[in-house]
C-alpha cells in the first residue's frame, strides 16, 4: 500500500525523485499511465497488470470505449528505477498532467499506486476530497 503525499521538483531532464519509502516497492523498474483527473499513475508491474485486465473488461462491457482503452494502452510506458530512485516522465505524460520541469510536483500514494500531480491541480483536487469527507 502506498500513502502519504510528498512535494518534489521535475528535473531539467523530466525525472522525478520517488520517496525513499516506495521505492523498493518500485525496483528495478515501474509503469507511468495517463491517470483520473490529470494526474499521473505510477504502478507497480502486479498492479499494472491486474489495472490493465480490469480496463480490458470495462472496454469489453462497454463501460470504457475502445478509444479511452487504446489511449490508455498507446501512452503507458515502463521506466526504470535509477540507483538514485528517480525515474524519467515521457513528454507525453508531463503534458497531460500539465508538468513542467524545474516545478514542483506531488508524489502522493494512492493505495493501490503512486499519483505525481501538478501541485495547483493537486490542491484543488485535495480541497474537494477534504470537503466532501467533512461532509460539504
Amino acid at each position: 500500500m502506498f500513502v502519504g503525499r510528498h512535494e518534489r521538483q521535475l528535473d531539467p531532464k523530466g525525472r522525478v525523485a520517488l520517496p525513499s519509502t516506495y521505492r523498493p516497492k518500485f525496483e528495478p523498474s515501474c509503469f507511468l499511465a495517463f491517470g483520473n483527473d490529470g494526474c499521473i499513475d505510477v504502478f507497480t508491474r502486479d498492479e499494472f497488470e491486474d489495472m490493465a485486465n480490469e480496463a480490458t473488461d470495462k472496454m469489453k462491457r462497454g463501460e470504457l470505449s475502445r478509444d479511452a482503452w487504446r489511449t490508455l494502452a498507446h501512452n503507458t510506458i515502463e521506466v526504470p528505477v535509477d540507483a538514485q530512485g528517480r525515474i524519467n516522465v515521457d513528454r507525453d505524460l508531463r503534458d497531460f498532467a500539465t508538468l513542467e520541469t524545474g516545478a514542483k510536483v506531488i508524489v502522493a500514494g494512492s493505495y493501490d499506486r503512486v499519483e505525481i500531480w501538478n501541485a495547483e491541480n493537486y490542491a484543488r483536487v485535495r480541497a474537494r476530497g477534504a470537503a466532501e469527507l467533512k461532509g460539504a
